[in-house]
Order: structure tokens, then sequence, then C-alpha cells
């Protein structure tokens, strides 16, 4: 018998069903001590047992984990998009001789891009105000921005060769253009705060990272140490865990890197993919510069997008390489399910440069269409999906042509 004054205390605060009436164990216990003091009426017996099997069954039973849902993404990555003097003079046309609308050379892909999750772009060339030029020294007329968001990309690179050849100002204006757009863009900086900060957006409650890269600037110097992000696989490495840091769940790392109109891999490429593709901080790897398509292949057990080729561009094989007016929207499925995020397959989507109006077409839907030659649209097709390959997880759209 307990001491006057000193109650039972034989249960815990759980909530218990007796009889129809939900009735606490805290209640419980107050019942029970009366019980055993004879203060109580019929059914404490009852009462005391319950309560007593309730909470060991509670102390029993493990906590269920609810196992965190598997989110999948689509983000889309792409080719160059280098503004040479024919092309900016077409869109000049296209805006009736006052300003430039460079939106309709690219509505084609508009379907693809808009769809994606998360849209990625690369500038090569610079956006400035001053009058635009062409190949050696780019200018890009700061409309380009306004295209690009028309088309649907979300955020862009900015780092290439080309992207100091309008100096430290050039690269100032390039990020208010894409600014004026609400295009957030990332591999060349206007002030050192900027490469500083991690590029981070929120896709379907997922928080993706994307980090640029150039491996050269023409043999320009850079006017800052922070003006430019540079390839070198350490530093990569070192920003990829800082974004992870930085609760980043998905990390997209894009280089504009190898040997121009070569479509294998070089040295520097195969080198720079092995360290990246061994780190775990880094979802995928993207890249562009050489102006024909490079393979998408596997490296350590991992999906790479080498060379996606040119996106838009004056460039054919009257000057260069036989494959420059091609190029590939590459569709990067992603699986993520908390912090751990795979790369699972890249579908991807043939494109050619139609002359002399300069529109991107999709070759599936362009051949479907009637927009271009046959001949040249297999033709692009059969080169493009001969480099990018196929295997496992790795596709063309279509994945035959008709």
């Amino acid at each position: 018998m307990p001491r006057p004054g000193r109650p039972m205390r034989r249960c815990v605060r759980k909530s218990v069903r007796m009889g129809g009436h939900r009735r606490s164990f805290v209640w419980a216990c107050v019942t029970a001590s009366a019980c055993a003091m004879g203060f109580a009426t019929a059914g404490c017996g009852q009462q005391l047992a319950t309560s007593t099997a309730s909470a060991t069954i509670a102390r029993s039973r493990p906590a269920r984990r609810s196992r965190p849902a598997t989110v999948h993404l689509t983000i889309e990555a792409n080719g160059d998009l280098l503004i040479h003097s024919p092309v900016w003079q077409r869109a000049q046309q296209l805006a009736g001789g006052s300003g430039y609308d460079f939106a309709p050379l690219l509505r084609y892909l508009k379907p693809y891009v808009a769809s994606a999750d998360l849209a990625i772009c690369h500038v090569e060339t610079p956006m400035t105000s001053a009058p635009p030029t062409g190949y050696p020294v780019f200018n890009a007329p700061p409309a380009l921005a306004r295209a690009i968001r028309q088309t649907g990309w979300d955020v862009c690179d900015t780092a290439s060769n080309h992207s100091l050849d309008q100096g430290q100002a050039g690269i100032a204006s390039t990020a208010a253009a894409l600014d004026r757009a609400h295009i957030r863009h990332t591999g060349s900086f206007a002030r050192p705060a900027g490469r500083r900060r991690t590029l981070i957006v929120r896709v379907k409650g997922v928080r993706v990272a994307f980090l640029a890269y150039a491996e050269m600037t023409n043999g320009i110097p850079l006017p800052h140490p922070w003006s430019v992000n540079l390839a070198h696989a350490d530093r990569i490495l070192a920003d990829a865990r800082r974004a992870r840091r930085r609760g980043a769940q998905v990390v997209i790392v894009n280089l504009h890197w190898g040997t121009e109109d070569v479509s294998a891999p070089d040295a520097f490429q195969r080198q720079l993919a092995n360290r990246l593709t061994r780190s775990r901080a880094i979802t995928a790897v993207v890249g562009q510069h050489v102006h024909v398509v490079q393979p998408i292949a596997r490296v350590n057990g991992r999906i790479v997008v080498f060379g996606e080729g040119n996106l838009l561009s004056n460039q054919t094989p009257a000057c260069c390489a036989p494959g420059s007016q091609d190029g590939l929207l590459a569709l990067l499925r992603i699986d993520v399910t908390g912090d751990r995020a795979r790369l699972r397959r890249v579908r991807y989507v043939p494109v050619w440069v139609r002359h002399p109006d300069y529109a991107v077409l999709p070759i599936g839907d362009a051949l479907r269409r009637g927009l271009a030659d046959p001949a040249e649209l297999r033709a692009s097709y059969a080169r493009t999906v001969g480099v990018a390959g196929r295997g496992r997880g790795i596709r063309p759209l279509p994945a035959r042509l008709p």
C-alpha cells in the first residue's frame, strides 16, 4: 500500500480509449491511486489493467520513420549562343530595323526549354549597348537577354573564352542585361561579392546549385581574380562542397572546355571529368565550347555531357567543321531523395541551325513539319547521334527518324 498522499504512478501521458470514451493516462493515474487507497468505485481494476498494458505497448513499439519522397527533376542544358554579325543583323531585320529581336530564331526550341523544371543557357558573348561586333572580338546586343527569357531559360552561364572581349565593363553590362530580363546567372562577375555567392535555385522544393567555369579567356588577362571562373579541379570541388554546406541538394557544373572543332574530348577534359565524377558533391557535369557535338559518356560510372555543340551561330561547314551547324538540348533526369541526388538518364534533342534565317530547329519536329531540306536534317541527326551516342541511360529524341 502506498503511503497517504503518495499516489501510485503506473502510466504515461498518452490517451487511451475505454468504453467508447477518450480518457487520458493522466486521469487514469489519478484513478489508479484512488483505487489503491479505496476511494474509487467499481471498474478500477479494468482501468488499471488497461492503462498498464497500453503503457507497455507504447514503450515497446519503435517510432515509425517516414521515408522522404523522391522528387524527379528534368534539367535542360544546351550549346553556345554565339552571336556572329550575320546573326545579330538578322535579329535587326526581324525588329524592323529598330532594335533587335532574337526570339524568332529560338521559337522552335521553346516547347523543350519552357517545359523543363530548370532550363540553363550558355551565353558565350558579352552584351553591351555599344555597336555590336562579331568574330574575333564579340559584342552582342543586350536584347539577346530578353529573347533568352521569352524562350524559357531560367539561368545562364556567362563563363567563356569570350567573356572578356569587352573587358570588365562588358562583364558588368552582360550581368545587368540578364538582371533586367530576370535571368539568374553565374560564371563571370561584376563585383567580388558575386564570386563569393553560390547560385542556388529552388526547383519543385529542391535546392539546385549551378556552377560555371571556362578553361581559358583567349589570352586576355583577368581584370580581377574574381572576374571569370577558371576551370581548375580543386577550385571546382571546393565550390561544390561549399554549395552543399549552403544547402544545395543538387550541384550542376557547367564547363566551357575542349579543343575547338574536335568532337573527341581532349586530355584536359578527360582528366577534369575524371576528378569531378569521383566527388559525391557534384551531381552532373555538362559542357560547351568546341562548336561541334561531343560524346555523352560514362566516367567513373556517371554520365558526363562533354559538349552540346553550337546552339545559335553563323558557323557552317564552308568555314568550319562539318558539324558546326549541329547541336543538342540535353534533358537531364535527376532523382532527389532528401540530400541524395543522382543523374539517372540523359535524353537529348538534336538541333540544327537553318540558313539563311538562323532559326534553330529540333530535327525530329523539323522533319515532320517540313521546315528544312530532309536530307540536311537527316545528315545532321546522323552526325549528332553518331557522336553523342546511345547507351544505358543515354538516348536521342526522337529515338529514330521516320
